[in-house]
């Protein structure tokens, strides 16, 4: 009975990481006890970091507009280099740049946002 219940969580969350629109390759995702992590290792890597961005943004931390930006210049460019066949990726990897990256959105999109609200309020 309860290996249903942790099956039925696990399809629950497997639906929302395809939601999420993860590609959910098996070779490119963690495993715990059996069951497939319901994002990839870059896709977890990025929720964690716009996970600990956010968190980082409550404290009042923010990282530079340059800093933010090359967090996820890191994040394509491992990306991009295991697209083009250069060096396939492991999932270690993966998961750290998806880190940066994720935290590298965030924080760009904080400093938009500020900018527009710095714009707006000179308008009036």
């Amino acid at each position: 009975m309860e290996s249903l219940k942790k099956d039925e969580l696990w399809f629950r969350l497997m639906e929302l990481g395809e939601r999420a629109g993860c590609h959910q390759r098996a070779d490119r995702s963690f495993f715990i006890g059996g069951y497939q992590f319901p994002l990839c290792a870059r896709c977890t890597g990025v929720f964690l970091g716009q996970l600990s961005a956010v968190v980082m943004l409550i404290f009042r931390k923010a990282l530079s507009p340059v800093l933010s930006l090359v967090l996820l210049l890191v994040m394509g460019a491992d990306w991009f280099i295991q697209r083009i066949g250069v060096l396939e990726s492991d999932n270690i990897r993966r998961l750290i740049t998806g880190i940066m990256g994720g935290a590298g959105i965030i924080f760009l999109y904080f400093h938009i946002a500020a900018a527009l609200f710095k714009a707006l309020k000179a308008l009036k």
